[in-house]
């Protein structure tokens, strides 16, 4: 019998507490004035809510896009780049063994659609591959991409129908250089923009029914790419036509709400591919975006009848009373987002509907911070060894660098490369070679000083840097040396797998700088001698070293 008064009153008082209740009371002394509060309260919030929600999605779906175009631009620059200097200058004379040069090295990294070609000076093309009849006989030279090459720099030509493919092609081109530095040829590449995998996303995507993706180029003044295929190669509107676009064209980037030149209104985010000076847009038409509003405001409207100001004096004074708990959470949840209170949980005042929010406010909190530890460690590290990575690597060597400067001492960039390990992903699988990399970063690891760093650059090539080396440029060199050594003898011991044991080789070049040393030029230099070290025979060190002067390799 008391165990069901209990239960009963237990149920009285959670009656008796709730928000419901309260406003079911308010509800029934107004009757449908309070549809009218909802009406304005409602889509006024939903309006503002969904704006920034919209406006953040779209932010970050064109940030995503810009991220995966400049990928896949600056994934071919360094294909490029890589053949360009690996090129033997002789065969530029020996067409037909320049056309199998390219051939051997086309189908190991298959990333232009449309193949590879070398042109002279003039733009004539030497060879090509897959092979072309019909490029043999076009001229190049008044492609701003080749003219550009001849001058010395990587270039991204204007998107165009091919001449050879004729079909939407991007074309890019670098400098094939002798070893005084001079121009003697060009090397290009060129990708359907169609091509699987290369603009995909921006031409595949789409966000809701009617919004989808734009990839500009304000050099050209031309829409590369579309979620809409005849907006494709299309020239951007005339300025005065859409102010958003004209403040993107300018180099604005963020959102807003604009129309656009087919007279629509809509919510749109510009994001910049940094390797190529484009930017992505990410839009979404207003209507689609607020359909819930325009809805909410049609079922209200419905619903609201008369008796305004009543309603706005009895439910003002009574919302207050029973909101005032949640608007000092509010309040004291704004202060913590700008900044002028620490992140901490809020104070829970009653047991109700706003006490269980607060409740799940506080459990959101702290997962929320969770989630930041885990993507602050997900940005700055790799995945599979737990380095640092190159977004860290780069911070760590800026800070290594000032440190130099300030105590005037000597640091020093080891850049390494295994020596063997694509054996082991060819014969035992990735797994393998996975296992492999986490015991070579494990032992290579043990071997750096807590003051120093070790990053994973990418698939089998680590790089080292090491601070405060010593004032005098032969002590710091020499301390770089003796870690290197101990790093070749971390790697002499055979590395056990699942299928057995396996050596694993290191090949390490060192450069040693003061806090005056660039860093391009460090990791230029250091990445040169391990090369330099990997031509000797691998598995040894080499210290980068000023002209003129040579220095074995350990």
């Amino acid at each position: 019998m008391r165990f069901s008064i209990n239960i009963n009153l237990m149920s009285i008082q959670r009656i008796a507490n709730s928000i419901i209740t309260r406003l079911l009371l308010i509800g029934v002394a107004v009757v449908l004035m309070g549809a009218v509060g909802r009406y304005f309260t409602l889509t006024t919030f939903l309006a503002e809510d969904l704006s920034r929600v919209f406006a953040s999605q779209q932010e970050s779906l064109a940030s995503y896009v810009a991220r995966d175009v400049d990928y896949k631009i600056v994934e071919r620059q360094v294909l490029l780049r890589k053949m360009a200097e690996s090129l033997p200058l002789e065969l530029l004379s020996r067409p037909d063994a320049l056309r199998q040069w390219l051939g051997e090295r086309y189908p190991l990294q298959p990333l232009f659609s449309h193949g590879v070609f070398v042109t002279d000076q003039t733009g004539q093309p030497l060879a090509d591959f897959p092979p072309s009849p019909l490029r043999a006989t076009v001229n190049y030279g008044d492609r701003d991409y080749i003219r550009t090459a001849l001058a010395g720099d990587f270039a991204v030509g204007r998107p165009v129908v091919g001449r050879v493919a004729q079909v939407p092609v991007l074309p890019m081109a670098v400098p094939i250089k002798d070893a005084s530095g001079q121009v003697r040829a060009v090397l290009a590449g060129v990708t359907a923009l169609n091509a699987p995998g290369f603009l995909s996303l921006a031409q595949q995507s789409r966000i809701g029914e009617g919004g989808g993706f734009l990839l500009v180029s304000p050099r050209d003044r031309l829409f590369i790419a579309s979620s809409k295929p005849e907006m494709a190669l299309k020239p951007t509107p005339p300025e005065g036509v859409n102010p958003l676009h004209d403040r993107a064209m300018a180099g604005y980037r963020g959102s807003g709400v604009t129309v656009n030149a087919q007279g629509v209104e809509e919510i749109s985010a510009m994001a910049s591919v940094p390797s190529t000076g484009w930017f992505v847009v990410a839009r979404i038409p207003t209507a689609e975006a607020f359909a819930s509003v325009f809805r909410a405001k049609y079922l209200v409207t419905l619903g609201s009848a008369g008796a305004v100001i009543v309603f706005i004096i009895l439910s003002s004074i009574s919302l207050l009373f029973i909101f005032r708990p949640l608007l000092r959470a509010a309040d004291q949840a704004d202060r913590m987002t700008r900044g002028d209170l620490p992140l901490e949980p809020l104070t829970v005042v009653r047991e109700d509907e706003v006490g269980s929010l607060t409740m799940a406010f506080n459990r959101l909190l702290a997962k929320l911070q969770v989630n930041q530890m885990a993507l602050e460690q997900a940005a700055h590290h790799d995945p599979l060894t737990g380095l640092p990575n190159r977004t860290l690597l780069n911070d760590r060597l800026t800070q290594a660098l000032a440190r130099a400067q300030r105590n005037g001492t000597h640091m020093g960039v080891l850049y390494l490369d295994l020596d063997g390990f694509k054996p082991i992903n060819d014969s035992l699988g990735h797994e393998a070679g996975d296992a492999a990399l986490v015991e070579v970063a494990r032992r290579l690891g043990a071997v750096v000083r807590e003051s120093d760093t070790l990053a994973r650059l990418g698939g089998d090539e680590f790089m080292m840097v090491m601070e405060d080396l010593d004032t005098a440029p032969e002590r710091a060199e020499a301390a770089a040396c003796a870690v290197a050594t101990k790093c070749l003898k971390a790697l002499e011991a055979p590395v056990t797998l699942q299928h057995g044991a396996c050596r694993i080789g290191l090949s390490i070049g060192i450069a040693v700088g003061d806090g005056h040393s660039a860093q391009d030029d460090l990791r230029t230099a250091a990445d040169d001698a391990m090369y330099k070290a990997k031509q000797s025979g691998g598995h040894r060190y080499q210290l980068a070293t000023p002209p003129g002067t040579d220095r074995a390799a350990a």
